[in-house]
């Protein structure tokens, strides 16, 4: 039987207020955050992870992130043996980073081949995370390592589904499904939670019941977003469409039709995708498309840095960990998301 549950809310549904401010600067403000609990914590200073997207994710990408204070999770559409080397390599220059791996086919052979090469951050990197092979993923990952390393898991879009990752032993899930630039997941399963909707819901629950964290993944275009994401309960925000096109993200810059500079930025389910991994394409789920050339990826995570900082000056708030309990936020029309746009004659 069908059942409406509820309306959902995306980010283009909402507008935050702005509150009584005393912070002098966006400059000011502290924007680091703590994701995972206290045996495993990993700290960021820019709470922001980029996704482990062959077209986003690789070497270069983790390192530009681990200098600026973010994240970067090394994409698995590589061999093994790259992989291996690219872990030692960032290990040795003390870089801060992720590897990722699948959920079923030997996963944990790789992972343990990846941890001791050095990594001690470890995504399980699926479609959906609300299933019974993603959290049995997570248990033989806890089981094997134990405190060793941090977990990550997802994606999930409910409350029941974050839960079941956090019991297995998961320290941050990606909240967030068919979101993405490139994702046709709500397109051709017609599936999906708006992503701000499920950050919302996730949080209330978890804010009493789990120190497990949540990274927001999916539709994140802007600063903005960001700022949304975190002021409903995100602890981190994964991104791939923003850092897409940078001198950083793997793939060659070339030249589109008119002469203009691009790069290839594809989601992972894509047919492209497939084909590359796979020799075959089953369903496709992402598309495959370039982007503008954007440079370098520091331009990105500055305006980035000042959109949080900013947002939380708004907001009243000195550190971006206030956000959640402190912002307020009004539901607009489209005339109020055609208004908040450049529009200048």
């Amino acid at each position: 039987m069908y059942t409406l549950k509820k309306e959902a809310l995306c980010f283009d549904d909402i507008l935050m207020v702005p509150q009584d401010s005393d912070v002098s600067s966006r400059h000011s403000v502290d924007l680091s955050m703590n994701i995972g609990s206290e045996e495993r914590r990993v700290n960021l200073n820019l709470p922001v992870i980029a996704a482990p997207m062959d077209t986003v994710c690789g070497m270069d990408m983790c390192m530009a992130m681990s200098h600026s204070g973010g994240m970067g999770v090394l994409h698995r559409y590589m061999d093994i043996e790259s992989q291996i080397e690219i872990v030692k390599s960032l290990t040795k220059m003390n870089y801060g980073f992720g590897i990722s791996v699948g959920a079923t086919n030997g996963f944990l052979v790789d992972a343990k081949k990846l941890v001791n090469a050095g990594a001690k951050i470890v995504l399980v990197d699926i479609a959906n995370g609300h299933s019974a092979y993603a959290v049995q993923a997570v248990k033989d990952l806890r089981k094997e390592f134990q405190d060793d390393i941090h977990i990550m898991a997802g994606n999930v879009a409910t409350i029941e589904g974050f839960k079941n990752l956090a019991m297995a032993g998961a320290d941050s899930i990606r909240v967030g499904i068919g979101g993405g630039a490139a994702c046709t997941t709500r397109i051709v399963s017609g599936h999906g939670v708006p992503t701000l909707q499920s950050i919302m819901d996730i949080y209330q629950w978890k804010k009493d019941n789990t120190y497990t964290s949540i990274i927001a993944d999916g539709g994140i275009r802007n600063s903005g977003d960001m700022v949304k994401a975190f002021a409903a309960g995100a602890d981190a925000v994964m991104v791939g469409s923003m850092l897409a096109g940078t001198a950083e993200s793997p793939g060659e810059v070339t030249t589109d039709h008119s002469g203009k500079e691009v790069k290839i930025f594809r989601g992972m389910a894509s047919a492209h995708a497939q084909m590359d991994k796979f020799g075959k394409v089953s369903v496709a789920e992402g598309i495959s498309t370039t982007v503008p050339y954007k440079g370098s990826a520091e331009h990105i995570l500055t305006q980035i840095r000042g959109g949080l900082g900013s947002g939380c000056s708004y907001s009243g708030v000195s550190t971006l960990s206030e956000l959640a309990e402190n912002a307020e936020y009004v539901k607009v029309t489209s005339l109020s998301l055609n208004e908040s746009k450049p529009h200048a004659l």
